[in-house]
């Protein structure tokens, strides 16, 4: 994909990603907008598109919180980060409510985000196991490895880093 660096004008998508683009789009809007029009009516159509949009936005954000923005994850401001890549994610992420199946169900594996940031594409029902591998390597590297027992302890230090933010102006 055609990436525009300062001082540059982006550059043009090739067609096949043009077409790759609009066709997902009418795709899209085809299956969730305009079928349960067509199914159920255009304003029973438009509350459920509402609130399922609203509530995976609210799970999206509530996990990006939860998993980045806690008092114990890095925040560097360099532009180049100097750390290899994995130690950079293992510093800049946490896992929280990792012993929950109901959370581990509802938000797929992503309450372990160290993991799912070091294996994007390995399934989720492997994360507990890795996780354990991950922790023991960390441990022998002498590299931190943040991680909340319970969804409202990473909820609580959420709302701790972002007093300490509040504060700190």
């Amino acid at each position: 994909m055609a990436r525009a660096t300062a001082n540059s004008t982006p550059k043009s998508l090739p067609l096949k990603e043009k077409l790759v683009f609009w066709i997902t789009k009418v795709f899209y809007v085809s299956i969730y907008l305009v079928l349960p029009i067509v199914m159920i009516g255009w304003l029973k159509a438009l509350v459920g598109f509402v609130i399922v949009t609203f509530v995976c936005g609210l799970f999206i954000s509530v996990v990006f919180q939860l998993a980045h923005v806690v008092e114990n994850t890095d925040f560097p401001l360099e532009a180049k980060i100097e750390k290899e890549w994995a130690v950079h994610q293992i510093g800049t992420t946490s896992n929280f409510g990792t012993s929950s199946k109901l959370l581990f169900w509802l938000l797929g594996g992503l309450n372990f985000q160290v993991e799912h940031h070091l294996f994007p594409r390995v399934s989720h029902i492997h994360y507990p196991q890795i996780s354990r591998l991950v922790k023991e390597t960390c441990k022998e590297f002498n590299i931190a490895y943040h991680e909340y027992k319970s969804m409202a302890q990473a909820f609580s230090s959420h709302l701790l880093y972002l007093r300490k933010m509040g504060l700190s102006n």
